[in-house]
């Protein structure tokens, strides 16, 4: 299933109304100037960050597990840092969907794509991580170079609509496919497509295997080992951080993972986890560290967060 949704005219019902209202603000809102959208950004974060109850909960929860050896102001300085970014992202998403390619094109450093040209017809994995920057990077990319995605379908179908069309701005060939629409990525990747997928969620026990993930077993899924052999795919990692100083964003794809994958669910997830690490260790604030990343547990275990209210 390729999702690339067409207008429908059930989106004009008076119960989107509310829906349309709000997109018509964010699209205003990321007219203004790019430093202004930044400290705009900042102070919705702070905002966020008092009102985040659970999610900053989980967020903090995370930071314990995976950074033990961090004083605790250290981690609540972190986690202030990482709902600074959840605001300025709002604001990110709006720029990748709506700008123009040259404003954007202005902001981004993209190094590293003589790696996909390197390629020369083979479908490829661009496997990123959820960090907050994660709409502009794929922006960025495709004004330059034609990749398809994953994603989770949203809930409200005008959201959905615009999300999708937002994604593929700059690419009109791009095509979007929900995160269960195994069959159509292995297509995609034997037709030599290039696609953006993030392998650092947990998707629950039935599709991963336990795997260290900052020296703690996590739900890790499979799927970039399948898709890697049996799409015939190389497997390149890629990342994007913005930049202190309103400088912009660095946007950088690697070369693929080399004997990979090496035939072991649980060996392979570990490569994997140990890439993901190494990126999120490099800018630990724009990690999207409110996803319940250690919800499922083996056996015996309790998940670490409290109950949702």
């Amino acid at each position: 299933m390729n999702h690339n949704q067409p207008f429908q005219w059930q989106f004009l019902h008076p119960r989107y109304w509310l829906t349309w209202l709000g997109i018509a603000c964010w699209w205003l809102l990321v007219q203004l100037p790019y430093p202004v959208i930044t400290w705009l950004g900042a102070r919705l974060g702070a905002i966020m960050y008092r009102l985040g109850g659970y999610r900053r909960t989980v967020a903090a929860v995370n930071l314990e597990l995976c950074f033990p050896d961090m004083s605790q102001q250290q981690r609540e300085k972190l986690l202030r840092d990482n709902f600074t970014n959840y605001g300025i992202a709002f604001f990110e998403i709006g720029m990748a969907w709506w700008w123009p390619t040259k404003r954007l094109n202005k902001l981004v450093q993209l190094e590293g794509l003589e790696n996909l040209d390197q390629l020369q017809g083979q479908g490829a994995l661009l496997m990123a991580i959820h960090y907050t920057t994660l709409e502009v990077g794929a922006s960025a990319l495709s004004a330059r170079y034609s990749i398809d995605g994953m994603y989770r379908p949203h809930k409200n179908p005008v959201y959905d609509y615009v999300q999708s069309r937002g994604r593929r701005t700059r690419d009109p060939e791009g095509r979007v496919y929900p995160r269960e629409d195994v069959r159509g990525v292995f297509k995609a990747l034997r037709q030599g497509r290039v696609i953006w997928y993030a392998p650092d969620q947990d998707y629950g026990r039935k599709q991963s295997v336990f795997a260290n993930f900052f020296g703690v077993p996590a739900a890790s899924v499979t799927a970039t080992a399948r898709f890697a052999k049996t799409g015939n795919a190389a497997v390149l990692p890629f990342s994007q951080v913005r930049l202190p100083g309103n400088q912009g964003y660095r946007v950088k794809i690697y070369p693929p993972l080399e004997n990979f994958p090496v035939g072991d669910d649980v060996a392979d997830a570990e490569i994997v986890n140990r890439k993901i690490e190494e990126f999120i260790s490099a800018q630990p604030d724009q990690y999207m560290w409110i996803h319940r990343r250690f919800k499922t547990r083996p056996p015996g275990e309790l998940r670490p967060y409290p109950k949702s209210k």
